[in-house]
């Protein structure tokens, strides 16, 4: 009986093994193209974006789920390094945050150009892998940060965002996010605003991935069936093997499929087992329910490092991936599935995006209506010369009355 035990012991050890080398076989020429990872806002909030603080060498760095050697050790050949700042800042420095967010991630392509290299297209994706480095894209995380500007959006795209999460956890005044379906947040667009509906059609004209991770489900199905090209969840997991708001429920599931768009599926335990515990094998089984509904083409990696503070046994840092490959292998996922899920997935919606695009397309430009934007230290240009552009009555009176009683009239 002994025997018997340590010999399948010993089988099993050895498949695992041969798994894993497989595994790293195909990542030698599909790396891992992650969705999501939040290192920027680890380097805001330990060394205030000085990248020149020793201690916040990537090469050593090592209070962080990312670092080089990590990278390295995890096959990643691409990563969506998130600009994130909080909901604290709406209607406050959103724009100002999320700039020095996007102005950290050049610098860090700077700071490291045998490693990192920033890219703005899908090209310059695969081209990056010739070179082996480990492509860098802007993802802005939270609808906030344009400060419900179609101007901002267009000029965060210049910049190299080429995704924007509708919604972080909280509303903006044209969608809904997901506490909304916790009700903890009132819906207030039911899904998108008229202008949310700008901001999606000047997203597509411009090649800009819509993400739906954060978002309410209203918003999630009405961006899926505005949007003319393929959308993402960047990190987020299924609903239906952990019923959290900021998963994905199998009606959506459908709508991704019929879409051609990719759930990207977080590794935060609490997305993945509902609980504070988690193992790799769980996050696998995501990614199996996810391929069983929508199909392999709709399934990628966004592991949300550096942004959550509870990780599945197995998968704690960023060298872990080979591993979680290994477990779809040994599920009998195929190769040409597994380099889907790696980063054909991701790069099949990217080109859809960027064919959809049309800057020769005229911009949108009408603006939120002003009575619908908070915050008490804007200004009114445009708006106050222009009252009816979209000013609501409440707001014309308040904004004429000002004008009349002003004691230094032009």
């Amino acid at each position: 009986m002994w025997t018997s035990w340590c010999l399948w012991a010993l089988v099993a050890a050895c498949a695992g093994q041969t798994l894993r080398e497989q595994a790293e076989r195909i990542m030698q020429t599909t790396p891992v193209i992650d969705g999501h990872n939040d290192l920027p806002w680890q380097l805001l909030t330990k060394f205030n974006n000085q990248l020149q603080d020793k201690s916040a060498n990537l090469s050593t760095l090592n209070s962080t789920h990312t670092n080089i050697p990590k990278l390295r050790a995890g096959l990643v050949g691409g990563q969506f390094w998130s600009a994130y700042v909080p909901c604290d800042t709406q209607n406050k420095d959103a724009v100002k945050r999320t700039l020095e967010q996007i102005d950290v991630i050049h610098r860090m392509c700077q700071a490291y150009p045998e490693t990192f290299m920033c890219v703005t297209s899908s090209e310059g994706i695969r081209q990056a892998f010739q070179e082996g480095k480990v492509a860098s894209l802007v993802g802005v995380e939270g609808g906030h940060s344009i400060d419900s500007s179609l101007g901002v959006l267009r000029a965060l795209y210049h910049l190299g965002m080429r995704y924007l999460t509708l919604t972080h956890s909280c509303n903006t005044p044209w969608a809904d996010n997901w506490l909304v379906d916790r009700g903890d947040d009132e819906a207030e667009s039911q899904g998108l605003s008229e202008f949310g509906k700008s901001v999606v059609r000047e997203m597509n004209r411009l090649g800009v991935m819509i993400d739906l991770a954060h978002v309410s489900v209203a918003t999630m199905k009405a961006a899926l069936q505005l949007s003319s090209a393929p959308v993402i969840f960047s990190h987020s997991s299924a609903y239906k093997l952990c019923a959290h708001e900021r998963n994905v429920p199998d009606d959506v599931l459908q709508l991704v499929k019929t879409t051609g768009s990719l759930v990207m599926v977080n590794f935060y335990t609490d997305y993945v087992s509902c609980s504070a515990q988690a193992k790799l094998a769980q996050v696998a089984d995501h990614l199996d329910h996810i391929k069983k509904v929508a199909g392999a083409q709709a399934v990628g990696f966004g592991g949300d490092y550096d942004g959550v503070t509870r990780l599945p046994v197995g998968l704690e840092d960023v060298s872990k991936y080979p591993d979680l490959v290994a477990e779809l292998l040994w599920r009998n996922w195929t190769d040409e599935e597994v380099r889907g899920v790696l980063a054909e997935n991701l790069l099949r919606v990217f080109q859809a995006v960027e064919q959809a695009s049309d800057l020769t397309r005229t911009p949108e430009e009408d603006p939120i209506p002003l009575h619908m934007l908070g915050g008490s230290c804007r200004t009114q240009y445009g708006y106050s010369a222009a009252p009816s552009l979209s000013l609501g009555p409440a707001a014309l009176l308040a904004s004429l009355a000002a004008l009349l009683l002003s004691p230094h009239l032009p």
